[in-house]
This record gives structure tokens, sequence and C-alpha cells, in this order.
């Protein structure tokens, strides 16, 4: 048995509550720095210049709807963190002002995201994206369009417009992410289709039949999807022309549709354009300004574009007929971090175990290095 004297357990007593204090204050720091690095409130119309520098997450159900089609790095990121974290910068900020202050019953606004590679025009649309969902916006989103072009599965001639070339695979799965994606707003609506729709002699679709049963038919008929996405867009721009819906149309690197040329081939081995893809059309026509009760926002990068690639401005980049076609448009600029935002996305890694033991001094070579920019600040933390 163990005895202990007077003084010795005081200085026991003592020494516990030394411990228990440095723990409580050790706590206390670590909670206040978490409070001055987090934002509580991850609803995103109620974010404003109070929020800006500081990190919300995309709640899981959200970041499972949006997974298969952010960018690798984004994936990367939720993977390796295990949650989806977006700072909270003055484009978005300003966007979600705008969009509150909207007057729905006017034709649609036209919002520009530009700016250089890497500076977060992605991670903008993501924030604008989760404040469509919490607002009930039905969600056109086109996931980085040059990709349609790029890496197209099959080439076909269409169907329902003779000159034009089908990518039918791509489409089916862009309907079925944008079903997934609406799935909750789709079926609280229950939106009833304006036109008759012939595929074949066999194969139509009638006036008053749900929207929804119009999007499964085009993913199970793929060699049908592009024609279902055209209708789809005339169907959203109707339904919200009569107040029945809020369409918000989302669309990463739009001036790839503005390109001279494209990767796809027709029969003749012959690089054609955007504007032989049947779905150039069907999106070229979402972003007209015939419609109310929706707003469009954009973005245009220099890596979209297979020519053109000077300059990252948007009247450069889009080209005489892309710029005339979305005029008149409001530009707004993403830029590298800011003092304050690279200082919190450093402290956000760390908080993350994404970097460990990084010296003042280090910090200085990361932020020389990266020039505060957001892509290349991620690349050069990878090793350390």
């Amino acid at each position: 048995m163990i005895s202990y004297t007077y003084s010795s357990l005081s200085r026991l007593c003592i020494a516990s509550g030394r411990r228990t204090l440095i723990t409580a204050a050790a706590k206390e720091i670590q909670d206040t720095n978490n409070s001055s690095l987090r934002l509580p409130e991850s609803f995103p119309p109620e974010h404003d210049e109070s929020c800006l520098n500081r990190i919300f997450t995309i709640p899981s159900d959200i970041t499972a709807l949006l997974k298969d089609n952010l960018p690798i790095e984004f994936r990367k990121q939720e993977s390796i963190f295990r949650e989806l974290g977006i700072l909270v910068r003055k484009p978005a900020v300003e966007l979600i002002s705008y969009l509150e202050q909207t007057d729905f019953t006017k034709p649609i606004n036209k919002y520009i995201l530009y700016g250089k590679y890497g500076t977060g025009k992605t991670a903008t649309l993501i924030h604008l994206m989760h404040y469509g969902l919490a607002k009930h916006f039905i969600l056109l989103h086109l996931p980085w369009v040059c990709t349609w072009f790029r890496f197209a599965r099959e080439i076909v001639e269409s169907p329902l417009v003779p000159g034009k070339l089908d990518i039918p695979p791509e489409a089916a799965s862009w309907l079925k992410y944008f079903k997934q994606l609406n799935q909750v707003v789709l079926s609280q609506l229950d939106l009833k289709l304006s036109n008759d729709y012939n595929w074949s002699q066999k194969e139509s679709i009638k006036s008053g039949d749900t929207l929804i049963n119009l999007i499964e038919f085009g993913i199970q008929r793929h060699k049908f999807a592009c024609g279902v996405i055209d209708a789809l867009v005339c169907e959203l721009k109707a339904a919200s022309t009569a107040g029945k819906c809020k369409t918000l149309v989302i669309m990463d690197g739009f001036n790839a549709f503005t390109s001279n040329v494209t990767l796809i081939r027709d029969d003749t081995r012959t690089f054609v354009p955007p504007e032989r893809i049947s779905i150039t059309s069907s999106f070229f026509n979402s972003v007209k300004y015939d419609w109310c009760n929706a707003a469009a926002i954009l973005t245009v990068d220099t890596r979209a574009n297979k020519d053109r690639r000077e300059s990252h401005y948007p009247k450069y980049l889009l080209g005489k007929k892309g710029f005339e076609h979305l005029d008149p448009f409001l530009p707004i600029p993403v830029e590298n971090y800011s003092k304050e935002e690279f200082k919190t996305i450093l402290n956000y890694y760390k908080d993350r175990k994404w970097l460990r033991e990084v010296s003042p001094q280090g910090q200085e070579e990361l932020e020389l290095l990266s020039n505060k920019n957001p892509h290349d600040l991620w690349q050069f933390c990878k090793p350390l």
C-alpha cells in the first residue's frame, strides 16, 4: 500500500490542478482558433461580408450529389480531409447579394467569373451551387464544358437534327446527374411537359407527361439523349417563365462552346467546331435573354479554349460570337488569395493535419512560391 504525507498530497493536488488548468486553457485556445477559422453557419443565403475569410463545410448529403462531377483535386481534398471545406470569398458573397436582390420577373441576369488559372473560380461555383440547392432552385449545372469535346466515347450523326453530331453516352450521363442533383426539387414541383416530342415513328412523349419521365427516357434511350437535353432546356425555360420554378444555370468553362475547333472528328476525320455538336445550341439556348425566373453564372478559362489563350479576360476568351450572345452580363473577377485568406487556408490545412510544423519562414516561402494562388498553394503543400 502506498502512503502519502499531507505535503506530498498537496503537491500532487496542485500539480494535478495545474495540468487541468493547462489542458482547459489549451482546449479554450483551440476552440477559439476553430471559431475564428470555421463558420458555424452552413446556410449560404445568410453568407455576407461578416463571413469572409472563414471556412464553411458543405453538408455530406450535398457533397455526395456533387462528388462525381467535381474536379479531381476537390475529390482528393474531400477524401483526405473527410469533408469539403469552402473558403467564403468576396466573389461568392457578392453574387449571393445580387441573387438575393434580383427581381426574377425580369429577363435573366448573367454573371461571368473570370481570372487566371487556379484562382478559385470552380470553388466559387460550388459555393453558389450550394446556395441554389438551399434556395430550391433547379440547377442546370454543366461541369467543365470542354470535357464533352475532348473525351467523347461515341460520336454519331444526330437522328433529330440533320448535319449535327451527337455524343449520346455523355448526354445520357449528364441527364442522370441532372436528375440526381435535382431529385428533391423535381419531386416537390411535379412539373408537366408543355409540348409533344416525337422521337421516332414509334416513340413519343406527349404534353402533360412529367418532366421526370422525359429525363428517364433520355437516360434509357441513349440515341435520343441529346434531343432530350434540348427538350429539357426548353421545358425548364417555359416552366420558369410561367412561375412554376426557378432555375440557376451554372457552367464551368463556358468559352469552350465559343472556341473555333474541338477534338471531335466527323466522318472525314476533320476536327469540327462546337456548333456542329447538337448540345451546343441547347446550352446556348439556356443563356438567352428570352426567359425569366432564372439566373446564369458562368466561368471563362484559358484552359477551356483550344485557341485564344493569351488573356484571361471574358471579351477575349468568348470571342465575338460568344460575347454578343451573352451581352449584357456582369463580369466578376476571381483573384489570388488576399493576406487574410492565405492565413486562413494555411490554418485550415493545419487543422486538417495537411500541414505540420511549418515555421513562419516556411509560410513566407510558401507565400512567395505560390504567389497566393489557391491551386499552386495546394500543390506546394502536398509534399510537406
